[in-house]
């Protein structure tokens, strides 16, 4: 699953670059590529943890 989401951004970034390349540019191919490549981003972005949760808890721990 985590290839998963390095296949959506690299499909997504071919396409719309495939699409921005060519004299007639069709609008719902670039809009599809670039959906793909923010979709893939954020799966990516979601699994990595906030630097600030580890502060959060440390705090909280004191704190008690």
């Amino acid at each position: 699953m985590k290839y998963f989401n390095y296949i959506l951004i690299i499909i997504g970034a071919f396409v719309a670059m495939y699409v921005k390349a060519g004299e007639e540019q069709n609008q719902l191919l670039l809009i599809v590529g670039i959906v793909l490549l923010i979709v893939g981003m954020y799966r990516i972005a979601r699994t990595i943890p906030s630097k600030y949760d580890s502060d959060r808890t440390d705090n909280s721990e004191n704190e008690q």
